[in-house]
Formats: C-alpha cells, structure tokens, sequence
C-alpha cells in the first residue's frame, strides 16, 4: 500500500509539473521565450510546448495583420490651407524576437511614427495633391514609416489616408469654383447647340427659297401641328416681306400728303375761293390802260363798282 501511495504522489507530482510547464500557443502566435532573462531563438512554433517552470517565462506575440487607426493631424498644406486628416495603418509582426527585444510597446510605437509621418506629408503637400492624388500620397507615407519600424521586426503592409476635413470658409470657395466651372460648360454647351441649329436652319431657309412650294408646305404642316392641339386659338406665321411692303407703302402715302397742291392748269377751273363771287379783281394799273381819242382814264376811286 506504501508503495502504491508513493507511486501516485510522484504521478501527481509529474502531472502538476507538466500542467505547469506545459503552454498551448496557437497558430497566429509565436511564442517567445526568455530563460532566465535570455532570448531563446527560434521562437516556438504553433502547438504545445513546454517551457522550465520557475526558470522560462513565455511571451506570446501575435503575427496577424494589426489595423490601426491613425487619429485625425492638423496641419498646413504647402499652399497655406489649414486641412485635418486621418489615416489607417496595416502592419505585422515578421520577427517575434526583435519585436519583443528592440521596442518596449511596437504597437504604441508604431502609432506616435504614423502620427508624426502624416503631420510631414501634410506640409510637403498641396491640397489638390491630398484631395486627387492620394495613392502617391499612400506610397510616400508608407516608405516613411518603413524606415524606422524594419529594425523593430515589424513590416508595413499599407497605408491609406481616410478623410481630409476642410474649413467651412474653404469648401465654400471650392463650391463656387464648381458652379463656375458648371456654368461655363453649360454655356459652352448651349453655344454649340445654337450654333449648330443656326448651320441647319440656314441651310433650311436656302432649301426653301429655291424651292417656294415647299415655304407653303411649311406653313400648312404648321397649321396642321397647331389644330391638332384642340386649341381655341390658332396662330398664323405672317410674311416678313409682307410687312415691309406695306410699311413702305404708308411710308409713300405721308410723303404725298405732305406736298402743296400743284397750280391749276390752262382753262381749268379755278377752286372757289373764300372771296364773294360779286367782287371784281382789282383794275389795272394806269401805266397798263391804252389811251384813245374817245376814252380817257377813269377816276378809280369814282368808278362805281360792277
């Protein structure tokens, strides 16, 4: 019985000893482990391992792609425009054992690096640069922050810049900028159109003054267009050259009433005038009446009247 007690102790003892030196490390993780302070390479693969109680202290890392965000950096575009922009970083443990050994906290670290590599693109850049080429932007970003984190065993998968906020004042100008560039299209647009028309309705006119029928034929399809409406007023095209001629022909008939009346002709007869049909022109002179033996001149002023 002492026997059998003994070997169940020294099985229990055997069992707690491998419960704690035994550790499960899964298959996104590696296990780094320090002995007695030291880095034992290579790191420990995925499954169980067993590390010395008391003497090893395991340190898991993992080796998936973090996501990180990047919080929102103000800043002064290389044209003097106050933008605030935020960023995402993905990035990965490569090396476990320089990740654990080379910097104290990779994730914080990586984030104040990301931090600081926006606020730089951000001066070195213009606005139109952050609004349209943002890929350029990316791979400039990414490069600089791939510098100091290779030595940290980690790697930059990319980076992606998010939104680039703007001031109210800012997006105001480029909105007007936008109507203005609408504007002038729009014109352009319209232009063209009217230009175009105006090609096709000449050559229509000079179609149709060869051709007078077919001015008539125009003018019916009109009138056949109009009434099929059901409407209770029909409006008819009237001649242009219509209404010069007769323009000019009122024109022609206020000269003619505007001119004296011409002299009567030779053996006419005169228009009755406002002076009594009674009343006689006045005689001759003196100087004019033709003396003779048997008349002599008449004393005007005795001479009855006729």
């Amino acid at each position: 019985m002492m026997a059998l007690e003994i070997v169940l102790v020294v099985l229990g003892l055997g069992v707690a000893g491998f419960a704690a030196s035994a550790r499960v490390v899964r298959h996104f993780e590696r296990g780094v482990v320090l002995r007695l302070g030291r880095v034992q390479k290579p790191p420990r693969p995925p499954g169980l391992t067993v590390i010395v109680p008391l003497v090893d202290r395991l340190r898991k890392v993992n080796v998936q792609i973090v996501t990180m965000p990047v919080p929102a950096q103000d800043g002064i575009t290389r044209d003097n425009v106050t933008v605030r922009v935020d960023a995402v970083v993905y990035f990965r443990v490569h090396d476990p054992v320089r990740a654990t050994v080379e910097v104290q906290d990779y994730q914080f670290a990586v984030s104040q690096v990301a931090q600081t590599s926006l606020r730089s693109i951000i001066g070195k850049s213009d606005l139109d640069e952050l609004l349209c080429n943002r890929e350029r932007l990316n791979e400039g970003l990414a490069l600089m922050l791939d510098s100091p984190v290779v030595g940290w065993g980690i790697e930059i998968d990319r980076v992606e810049i998010k939104d680039v906020a703007l001031p109210e004042t800012m997006k105001r100008s480029m909105s007007r900028q936008a109507e203005a560039e609408r504007e002038r299209r729009s014109r352009i647009i319209t232009a063209d159109g009217e230009f175009q028309a105006s090609q096709k309705l000449a050559s229509a006119a000079k179609a149709m003054a060869d051709t007078p029928t077919a001015l008539q034929l125009r003018l019916l399809q009109t009138i056949v267009e109009v009434a099929a409406e059901k409407n209770s007023t029909l409006v008819l095209p009237f001649p242009v050259e219509l209404l010069r001629f007769l323009d000019q022909a009122a024109t022609g008939l206020a000269q003619r009433s505007s001119l004296p009346d011409p002299l009567p002709a030779q053996g006419s007869r005169e228009p009755t005038s406002a002076v009594p049909a009674s009343t006689e022109a006045p005689p001759a002179p003196e100087s004019q009446v033709p003396l003779t033996a048997n008349t002599r001149p008449l004393d005007r002023a005795a001479s009855p009247p006729a």
